[in-house]
């Protein structure tokens, strides 16, 4: 069986001030230290090799027991993280202090107990943490048990009773809400658009829910904050970028009104700026799009923003818009030139990229090398996608893979292997449940191309394929096409004369 890494993967994600945290940490602890050992040991390697762990430590008793030596080291590190982390999470700070609240209840002091409970549950109603709210309505409960036993009845029972019933409608209306956006996000993370009829009215559906069409249903701001982003999402599937902006600004003029949730939900907060960003680009505000790129970057330096998980997002987000944004402006040779910091920086990352995001990285390097005329480089990246065996997620890129993938090699005129690809993509598509006329079009087309000779008789397919393209255009489902490949900016090129960088910065202008 192969080692596990989960160790390896651990120590390395950690911050030289963690690092320093734990180590002053097992400095307190008495004895022999065989973790750090081996804790040392892994973190100056590139990569894990258990067998050369072993070696190194083959004359030492611990490593005849290296699994248990490991899993100790492993849980040591995570109480450290805990320690490390327990005044910087909001999260953890209400644990810290509810277990302080039993402690001192167990001990029956119950009055410094009850200024403990006060304290959390100012905060928990502050941060909208309706769970240890409602936690601490408990503890407050047995608190006022006590007081009667002791003969002391100031508290009103049916105020505190009234205050459990809120929290707890607020605590099922925000998992409500919750659950919605998990419908929503499946949808969305698995083929990017409503590819279909039945997608669209699963889409339909979730807008018309009473708890996101109904007006004043959120009773919290962070119930809020999730509804008008759902009402982004929705939009966004259709492509509504008119409605997805008004939906996501909104989303974000909430979570600024509140300071302390926008750091709570610092994820949300920052994949809400990467809707606006979208909205801006497919709506041509490119110079609006530039700013909002610079803006999300600097929140890597703030409070709330900083931590690895949202460093990877804006990291892999920002430079995906980036990309599209230079792919929009036809400025392909500057696309090409961040490729390398990309990359640089997927390695530092290592792992930690999401793989929707990996494969929306790669699939723009492919179109990035396309717009600058090398078509090599365009295929080898296309082919790392193409032969990615996903079979949910983000089944949009896929398909429209194939339809950039025939036209890369009608452009290094592999026209004989051609007729094999066009076979193989016809088959891909009717498998799957799609209805874009556009497809069906473009191959029919390329299909030709490939078997005529003369450039006359190529360019009467391409003015006939630029017709029926822009025929299809004019259905605002079928223009979906051109967030993946600017199919008609490539038949204007060919009827033009033109390179498809030229041809993309004419239809701009």
């Amino acid at each position: 069986m192969k080692p596990s890494t989960e160790l390896f993967k651990l120590i390395k994600s950690l911050t030289k001030s963690e690092k320093r945290f734990f180590k002053l940490s097992s400095s307190l602890q008495s004895g022999e230290k065989n973790y750090l050992k081996i804790f040392d040991f892994i973190e100056r390697q590139s990569g894990y090799d258990e067998a050369e762990l072993k070696k190194a430590f083959e004359n030492e008793t611990f490593i005849k027991h290296l699994p248990s030596e490991k899993n100790h080291l492993y849980k040591l590190i995570l109480k450290s993280l805990r320690s490390y982390y327990s005044e910087q999470s909001i999260n953890s700070t209400l644990k810290q202090e509810i277990k302080n609240v039993e402690i001192l209840y167990n001990k029956a002091l119950y009055k410094e107990c009850e200024k403990f409970v006060s304290r959390a549950k100012q905060t928990a109603k502050k941060y909208e943490k309706f769970y240890y709210w409602f936690e601490l309505i408990s503890w407050e409960k047995r608190l006022l048990e006590s007081a009667y036993e002791s003969g002391v009845f100031s508290t009103d029972l049916d105020k505190l009773v009234e205050e459990e019933e809120m929290v707890i409608a607020k605590l099922r209306n925000l998992a409500e809400y919750t659950i919605i956006y998990s419908k929503i996000n499946l949808i969305f993370r698995s083929g990017g658009f409503t590819r279909n009829e039945k997608e669209r009215k699963v889409v339909e559906d979730i807008a018309n829910y009473h708890l996101i069409k109904g007006k004043n249903t959120a009773l919290s701001s962070k119930a809020a904050s999730i509804c008008y982003y759902i009402k982004g999402l929705c939009a966004a599937t259709n492509r509504n970028y008119d409605d997805s902006f008004q939906f996501f600004n909104r989303t974000r003029e909430i979570l600024d009104d509140n300071p302390l949730i926008k750091l709570d939900t610092g994820g949300r907060y920052v994949m809400t700026l990467f809707h606006l960003l979208r909205c801006h680009i497919d709506s041509g505000e490119f110079d609006e799009a530039k700013k909002l790129i610079e803006e999300i970057r600097e929140l890597q330096s703030k409070k709330g923003f900083n931590s690895t998980d949202i460093s990877v997002r804006i990291f892999s987000n920002s430079y995906y818009h980036e990309v599209v944004l230079l792919h929009s402006l036809g400025e392909f040779q500057k696309s090409v030139e961040l490729i390398p910091t990309i990359e640089k920086q997927q390695e530092n990352y290592r792992d930690k990229v999401s793989k929707e995001m990996e494969v929306l990285l790669t699939y723009n390097k492919a179109y990035s090398y396309f717009g600058v005329g090398d078509y090599k480089k365009a295929l080898q990246h296309l082919n790392e996608v193409l032969n990615d065996n996903e079979q949910n997620l983000r089944q949009d890129v896929y398909s429209f893979a194939r339809l950039f993938n025939l036209v890369i090699h009608y452009e290094l005129e592999n026209y004989d292997f051609l007729d094999y690809v066009i076979k193989s993509t016809n088959r891909y598509l009717s498998k799957h449940e799609r209805d874009y006329e556009i497809e069906n079009v473009c191959i029919k087309h390329i299909r030709k191309l490939a078997k005529t000779p003369t450039a006359v008789n190529r360019l009467e397919i391409f003015e006939k394929m630029h017709e029926d393209l822009s025929e299809l255009l004019k259905d605002h489902n079928e223009r979906v096409v051109l967030e993946y490949f600017n199919i008609a900016a490539w038949v204007d090129s060919k009827i033009n004369k033109c390179s498809f960088e030229e041809s993309i910065r004419n239809s701009l202008s």
